[in-house]
């Protein structure tokens, strides 16, 4: 986000550059405008201007004279009008061109508006309240388009990561991961007897409970781990530079913060527990190719009895190459290699 774009509505007036080259004219632009409460940066030729526009935090308003030494104001203009910048300033031309063609050449330029020299205080001053109330439009509609780019990523019930915006995530995490060899956990997770919990209690007890789990697994996670809502009662985890002992470690805390007291809902008290499948995925390994696997590693965590972590020891090509169901996977595999992928269980 552009570094404008984070000020809040209406919190104080805009900044205003000046870009002027005549002294007396710039002193009392800049005596005037401070005085009526803005910050003001000032500066006498249009090379200076356009280093003012290039700062991480230029001012808003724009006021510039015609006739700028190395760069004009109208090429100053066509410059801030750029498609490439983020943020619209407000450009108010200066001149002692009030010939019909030139003020129409300056607005097609770029200018939202004129004003001929020579002028008084009082008209600058409803200019800038014009540029005032553009701007805050402006700052009104980026933050409602910013509010709506997070719901957009955000599950309405849980306020985690959605599946779309998670796997966003995970890719590129997976993308960094491989151009520095590195390794990055997941855990797919599964509420265990979540049914039984809507069809007892209720769908809103249900959703209370869906909050909980949430709440309980963004608690056991680091700063720069994500977790997202995989739909219904499944979540995924992912764990950025987690080898297999971290991240077995790691599930098994979350596994125990869930389970470890029921969660409190008006119609009772709710006991629950999850089961999770790992896998630590390397360089070779697509965000599909990782989920199919903590799919069927979750799959084994179920069919062993629920609430328990599992990671499968399975090689990818041993997956991949088989056209056999996540049951047949497990069912076929050597039974002291199975029982060794069943990490803890209660």
């Amino acid at each position: 986000m552009h570094p404008l774009e984070s000020r809040p509505c209406g919190s104080e007036l805009p900044r205003v550059l000046i870009a002027e080259d005549d002294t007396v004219s710039r002193l009392i632009l800049k005596n005037w405008i401070q005085r009526w409460g803005y910050e003001v940066v000032v500066v006498d030729n249009g090379e200076d201007a356009w280093l003012v526009l290039q700062q991480e935090r230029p001012p808003e308003v724009v006021i510039m004279d015609w006739g700028l030494p190395g760069i004009d104001g109208i090429e100053l203009c066509r410059r801030l009008r750029d498609k490439s910048r983020s943020y619209y300033h407000y450009i108010l031309m200066v001149t002692g061109r009030t010939d019909e063609l030139d003020v129409v050449h300056a607005l097609e330029s770029g200018a939202d508006d004129c004003l001929g020299k020579p002028f008084g205080g009082p008209e600058l001053r409803a200019r800038l309240l014009v540029a005032n109330r553009i701007l805050a439009l402006q700052n009104e509609l980026i933050h409602a388009r910013e509010e709506l780019r997070v719901q957009a990523m955000r599950d309405g019930l849980t306020e985690l990561w959605n599946r779309t915006a998670f796997l966003d995530l995970f890719k590129r995490e997976l993308e960094r991961a491989s151009r520095v060899n590195g390794h990055t956990g997941l855990l797919l997770l599964d509420l265990d007897n979540f049914k039984q919990v809507n069809d007892t209690y209720g769908h809103m007890a249900g959703d209370l409970v869906l909050k909980e789990a949430a709440r309980r697994l963004c608690l056991n996670v680091r700063s720069y781990d994500f977790v997202g809502r995989y739909g219904g009662e499944e979540f995924f985890i992912a764990f950025p530079g987690s080898g297999r002992e971290q991240l077995c470690q790691r599930a098994e805390a979350i596994r125990k913060s869930i389970c470890s007291e029921p969660v409190h809902v008006p119609q009772g008290d709710v006991p629950i527990s999850l089961s999770i499948g790992a896998v630590v995925s390397t360089g070779e390994m697509s965000a599909a190719d990782s989920l199919a696997v903590a799919d069927i590693s979750l799959y084994k965590a179920k069919d062993a009895g629920r609430n328990r972590s599992v990671l499968c020891e399975k090689s990818l090509p041993e997956i991949f190459q088989s056209s056999a169901t996540q049951r047949e996977i497990c069912s076929e595999c050597d039974p002291n290699r199975m029982a060794s992928c069943v990490l803890t269980e209660r």
